[in-house]
């Protein structure tokens, strides 16, 4: 919360539970954000993430929204919104942030690497199953030297991948926006960075029950990654580089006790 001050921003959360319900979880998990009870999900309704998946005969879980945030600005509109895949998975604030571009204060390793640097985090130390986090690396070329952008054919782009493991589940990079370079001896147009850009690649503890019973007795879990590239200026293509990369988060259980109605 102190960081998304900073940041100018609030949080709150809405859900169709009592407050008593609501109360209690968030004394339990030291909430200090509103949670805001939504009786009869009427305005999980109106913003249309009511989970039709669930019939209204299911009385324990019918008016659950499908999972999701919205950003709004001071005027109280709908700037962004960011949804997942199942109501077991939930993004944290610090993937969001790293999403949208901000700034996030959290522990980073920085290299330097032949003709690029870059600063390399996860947007959360403790995460749970369900819990879809962020790998994010921010990266900025040296001057007068570019990279390329993923799709580009008779170059090497550059690639960020995550070593597949047991309850680890890999979702899309996001890169950013490239632009247009021309080379001129060979009057050929290709995309490139080079400028400060970051890649933003979403993981997902899995929430699955083989998945949760194999994470059972861990108490973290090392991620590992590589990041592929090939630089180069106005006249030399430099020698192809891969950087390991690595990232240790901490594993808590689900808190699934529930308060009494």
């Amino acid at each position: 919360m102190a960081e998304l001050k900073r940041q100018g921003l609030s949080l709150a959360a809405v859900s169709y539970d009592a407050v008593p319900i609501l109360a209690d979880f968030a004394k339990r998990r030291g909430i200090t954000f509103p949670l805001l009870s939504d009786p009869g999900s009427a305005t999980i309704k109106r913003y249309g993430i009511l989970n039709t998946t669930v019939p209204e005969t299911n009385q324990q879980s019918y008016g659950i929204p499908f999972p999701g945030t919205f950003m709004l600005n001071t005027q109280g509109v709908v700037t962004s919104r960011f949804f997942e895949q199942a109501y077991q998975e939930r993004s944290t604030v610090g993937s969001i942030m790293a999403r949208l571009g901000n700034k996030i204060e959290v522990q980073a390793t920085t290299l330097s690497s032949p003709q690029l640097e870059m600063t390399s985090f996860a947007t959360d130390s403790t995460v749970a199953p369900g819990t879809q986090f962020s790998l994010v690396l921010d990266l900025r070329p040296a001057r007068g030297v570019h990279v390329y952008a993923p799709g580009v054919t008779g170059y090497k782009p550059i690639a960020f991948s995550v070593q597949p493991q047991p309850g680890l589940l890999t979702r899309g990079a996001q890169y950013p926006p490239s632009e247009d370079y021309h080379f001129k001896p060979l009057n050929e147009h290709v995309q490139i960075y080079q400028r400060p850009f970051r890649i933003v690649q979403d993981v997902l503890i899995d929430a699955s029950p083989q998945a949760q019973a194999s994470l059972k007795d861990m108490t973290s879990m090392t991620i590992k990654g590589v990041l592929n590239y090939q630089a180069c200026d106005d006249k030399v293509c430099f020698t192809p580089q891969t950087v390991p990369l690595t990232w240790t988060v901490s594993l808590r259980q689900l808190d699934r006790e529930r308060a009494k109605p």
